[in-house]
C-alpha cells in the first residue's frame, strides 16, 4: 500500500501480469482481462482492460501535468477484490442534474483500441472546471451487449448519423479495486436507486465493501452534480471525483446543460451545395457581366463603350438650310473649263448640254448649250416644286373625310387630293411617306361618331378633272403591275402601291376604289360606287397629309411621279385653274413666270417629268436653283424656295442617289453632290449643288440625250465628283 491515499499509477503501460489467458501481445504491450461474474448460465467472462499512460490519462481521472513527477518502477498487474455497495446518504433537495452520456465500452476488441477516446479533459487543478463535450467528440462506432434492466430508460441518441444503443438503468454500484504493489485502482459509485428524471442527490464517500463488478456497469453517465462534484463514467466502473471548489462557478455550470443534438450531416451537405450552386451561379454572372456586348447594354461602369469623361451638354440644333460660304474663293472659269473638258466631253453622255452657276455671285463658270431645250424626264418635278414652294402656303396639307351619305346607313369618301394616306396600322409611320394620315385613324373616327349602322360606302372623287393619265406617256406606265404610276386620282392610299413600305411594288390599276372598298371593309359596309357628296354634309371623319415642305422632301427623294401631278393640281387649284394636267402644267409655268424665272423653250404635260413631251433648257434648271442657293437676304425669293434644296437627294446617301457614286472615278463626290435625277429611254438629267473643295457652293444642270442609261448616269456622276475635287483658280 502505498503511504497515503492519493492514487498512482504505473509509469508506463508495459503489464507484468502474469495471467494473460487472451492478452494480445504486440510491440511490447498487453490487455489485462478481468473476470465478471454474474452473467447468464453461471459464466464467468473476461473484460479487457485498455492500456493506459502517463501521456494519455486513464479513463478513470484526467491527464495532469505535474512538474517534476517522480520515476515510478513497473509493477505488475493488480489482482481484483470486490466491495459491499454503500448506503447512499438522505437525499437534499432535488436540483436539476446535468447529464452528458458518455458511450459504453466494448467488452472485447478486435483491434488496438484509441484509449484517447475516453480523455474527457477533466480539469486541472489550477482551473474552474468544464463540462464534458461529448458531443465535439467523434468515437468509432461499435456494438454493446445488450443488458436486461427494469428501471431507468435513458433516450435513444443519435450522433454523427449512427445509432447507439439504449441505456436502461435502475441503480448505480460503486466497487473498488483491490490494492496492490502501491497502486490504487478507482472505485466504482455504491449502488442507488434513482427515480425516473429526478436530479442525482449530494453524496459522501462510503466505505469500500467488496464486490463483484456487475455486468450491467459497463457504461454510465458522466454527470455534473449542481453541488459543483463531477462523476466521470468510464468503460467498466465509476468512482466519485469531488471537483475542486471555484468562486464563481461558470455559468454554463449554473444551469442544466441541454443533451447533445446529433450533427445532422444532410442539412450540411445541402448547405455546402446550396454555396457551391450560389458561387457558380455569381461567378457566372460576374462573367457574363465582363463581356462587352452585355456590359454595353447594361450601361456597366467597365463597359467598353462607357462615357471617358462628363456627358456634354446638348447643343441648340437649327434645321435650317443656310446659303453658301461666300467668303470661299471661287473657281475661275478657265481652271473650271479645263477640269471639265474631259468628263463633259464623253461618249457616254450623248448629246450633253449644261451649266454651272455661282449662286453667291450669279455668274456662269461653265456652258455647254444650256438654253437649248431637251426632255428633263424627272428634273421636270424641280418646277413643279419651286412652283409649289412659292404659290403655296408651307404648312399646307390636303385633307381625306368620310361625310354622312344621302341615304340612311350610306357614308361618302371625299377625295382631297391625299396620294399619300397610308394603310399602315395607328402607330407605324410610313417608311415612303413619314408623317402620313392613316386609314384607320379615319375609319376610327368614323366609328366613334355613330350615327347609326353603316351599310354602304361611296366614294366622291369629283376633286380632278379630265384625264388619269397624260400625254406623252406609255400606255404601260399606267397599266396594272407597272411601278412607276398609277392612274391620277383624288385619293388612294400609299400612292397606290400594293405594298405600302415597297417604292417598287407594283401599282394598283384604280387604286381609289380599292381604298373604298378597304374602308368598307373595316366598316362592316359595302362599298356602293362614286357619287357627289351632299353639300354641308356631316363630317363623320377627317385625317390630313403631312406639311407642304415634308410632301415636297418625300417627293424629290423618293422621284415620286403620283405626289408630283398631285401637287400640280393643287397649284392649279390655289390659282383657280383646272386641276388637271393641262391646268396643272399652265398653273406651274403662270407662277414661275410671275416669280420672274425666264421660261424660254419650256414646255410641260406634267408635273411629274414622266411624259417625253415635256420639254426644259438646263438654264432654267439652274436658275431655280441659284435663287434657293443664294445668300440670306440677297433674293426675296430665296426663303420661299430653300426648303427644295433640302429635299435633294444625296449622292450615295438617300434616295435615288443612295446607290449611285460607288465607281472609283465619281466616289469623291459621295456626301458632297445633291441633286435631282432624271431618267427616261434614251434620257438622263442630274441638277443640283455641289460644294468644292475651297467651300464654295456651285450649281450646276447636266442633261444628256441619246445615252444609255447605266452609262449616262455614270457620266454624268464623274463630272459633278470633278467640280467637287476642283479648286481651278
Amino acid at each position: 500500500m502505498p503511504e497515503n491515499d492519493d492514487l498512482s499509477w504505473p509509469s508506463d503501460d508495459h503489464d507484468t501480469s502474469s495471467a494473460e489467458p487472451k492478452g494480445t501481445k504486440g510491440d511490447g504491450e498487453a490487455t489485462a482481462w478481468l473476470p465478471v461474474s454474474g452473467l447468464a448460465n453461471g459464466k464467468t467472462e473476461e473484460l479487457a482492460v485498455p492500456k493506459v499512460t502517463p501521456k494519455s490519462g486513464s479513463w478513470f481521472n484526467p491527464v495532469v501535468d505535474v512538474d517534476d513527477e517522480p520515476d515510478v518502477p513497473k509493477t505488475p498487474t493488480p489482482k481484483w477484490s470486490a466491495f459491499e455497495p454503500a448506503t447512499p446518504v438522505a437525499p437534499k433537495e432535488p436540483e436539476e442534474p446535468k447529464t452528458v452520456f458518455v458511450k459504453p465500452v466494448e467488452p472485447q476488441h478486435a483491434e488496438q483500441p484509441d484509449w484517447d477516446q475516453f480523455d474527457r479533459g477533466a480539469p486541472t487543478p489550477a482551473r474552474a472546471p468544464e463540462p464534458s463535450r461529448p458531443e465535439q467528440r467523434q468515437e468509432p462506432q461499435r456494438q454493446e451487449p445488450q443488458r436486461q434492466e427494469t428501471q431507468y430508460q435513458e433516450p435513444q441518441r443519435q450522433e454523427s448519423q449512427r445509432q447507439e444503443p439504449q441505456y436502461q438503468e435502475t441503480q448505480y454500484q460503486e466497487t473498488q479495486y483491490q490494492e496492490l504493489q502501491h497502486q490504487d485502482f478507482p472505485r466504482q459509485e455504491p449502488q442507488r436507486q434513482e427515480p425516473q428524471r429526478r436530479p442525482e442527490q449530494n453524496r459522501i464517500d462510503p466505505p469500500r465493501p467488496a464486490q463483484v463488478p456487475s455486468a450491467n456497469t459497463l457504461a454510465r453517465p458522466v454527470r455534473i452534480e449542481p453541488s459543483e462534484e463531477r462523476f466521470d463514467s468510464e468503460a467498466t466502473v465509476g468512482i466519485q471525483q469531488p471537483e475542486p471548489p471555484s468562486e464563481e462557478p461558470p455559468a454554463a455550470e449554473t444551469e442544466a446543460a441541454p443533451a447533445p443534438k446529433p450533427k445532422k450531416r444532410k442539412k450540411r451537405k445541402v448547405l455546402v451545395i446550396t454555396s457551391v450552386i450560389v458561387v457558380l451561379l455569381l461567378a457566372g454572372l460576374g462573367g457574363a457581366a465582363a463581356m462587352p456586348k452585355v456590359s454595353n447594354r447594361l450601361g456597366l461602369p467597365w463597359a467598353p463603350n462607357a462615357p471617358k469623361g462628363d456627358i456634354p451638354k446638348p447643343a441648340g440644333v437649327t434645321r435650317v438650310l443656310h446659303g453658301p460660304d461666300i467668303n470661299g474663293v471661287a473657281p475661275s472659269k478657265a481652271g473650271l473649263t479645263a477640269a471639265l473638258k474631259g468628263p463633259a466631253g464623253s461618249a457616254d453622255l450623248g448629246t450633253l448640254t449644261g451649266v454651272v452657276v455661282d449662286p453667291a455671285t450669279g455668274d456662269v463658270l461653265w456652258d455647254k448649250n444650256s438654253g437649248t431645250p431637251l426632255t428633263p424626264a424627272s428634273t421636270t418635278k424641280l418646277l413643279t416644286v419651286a412652283a409649289a414652294l412659292l404659290s403655296l402656303d408651307h404648312g399646307m396639307q390636303m385633307s381625306t373625310k368620310i361625310v354622312q351619305g344621302a341615304d340612311p346607313g350610306t357614308v361618302v369618301l371625299v377625295a382631297g387630293g391625299d396620294p399619300s394616306l397610308t394603310s399602315l396600322p395607328l402607330g407605324t409611320d410610313s417608311p415612303l411617306y413619314p408623317g402620313a394620315a392613316h386609314v384607320d385613324d379615319l375609319v376610327a373616327q368614323v366609328k366613334k361618331a355613330g350615327g347609326g349602322k353603316i351599310s354602304k360606302v361611296q366614294l366622291d372623287v369629283s376633286l380632278f378633272k379630265g384625264s388619269t393619265s397624260a400625254a406623252g406617256w406609255d400606255p404601260e406606265d399606267t397599266a396594272a403591275g407597272n411601278t412607276y404610276m398609277a392612274p391620277v386620282v383624288p385619293v388612294m392610299a400609299d400612292g397606290g402601291r400594293t405594298d405600302p413600305k415597297n417604292d417598287h411594288s407594283p401599282r394598283i390599276a384604280n387604286p381609289g376604289t380599292a381604298l373604298t372598298q378597304k374602308i368598307a371593309g373595316k366598316l362592316e359596309a359595302q362599298a356602293g360606287g362614286t357619287v357627289t357628296a351632299p353639300k354641308g354634309a356631316k363630317v363623320l371623319g377627317e385625317v390630313k397629309s403631312q406639311p407642304l415642305t415634308e410632301f415636297t422632301n418625300s417627293l424629290l427623294q423618293l422621284s415620286d411621279n403620283m405626289l408630283a401631278d398631285v401637287l400640280a393640281r393643287q397649284i392649279a387649284l390655289a390659282k383657280g385653274g383646272e386641276p388637271s394636267f393641262t391646268g396643272g402644267a399652265a398653273a406651274t409655268m403662270d407662277v414661275l413666270k410671275q416669280a420672274g424665272f425666264g421660261l424660254s423653250g419650256v414646255q410641260l404635260n406634267d408635273g411629274s417629268g414622266l411624259s417625253d413631251q415635256n420639254k426644259i433648257p438646263a438654264k432654267v434648271l439652274s436658275e431655280i436653283l441659284s435663287v434657293a442657293a443664294a445668300p440670306d437676304g440677297k433674293d426675296p425669293r430665296t426663303a420661299k424656295l430653300r426648303p427644295l434644296l433640302g429635299g435633294l437627294p444625296v449622292a450615295g446617301g438617300s434616295g435615288t442617289l443612295e446607290k449611285r457614286y460607288g465607281d472609283p472615278n465619281s466616289s469623291a463626290g459621295r456626301g458632297w453632290v445633291r441633286g435631282k435625277t432624271g431618267t427616261l429611254s434614251g434620257v438622263n438629267t442630274l441638277a443640283g449643288v455641289v460644294l468644292d473643295t475651297d467651300g464654295r457652293m456651285l450649281v450646276f444642270a447636266l442633261m444628256s440625250s441619246g445615252s444609255d442609261q447605266d452609262k449616262g448616269r455614270a457620266a454624268l456622276d464623274v463630272v459633278a465628283a470633278t467640280l467637287h475635287k476642283c479648286g481651278c483658280r
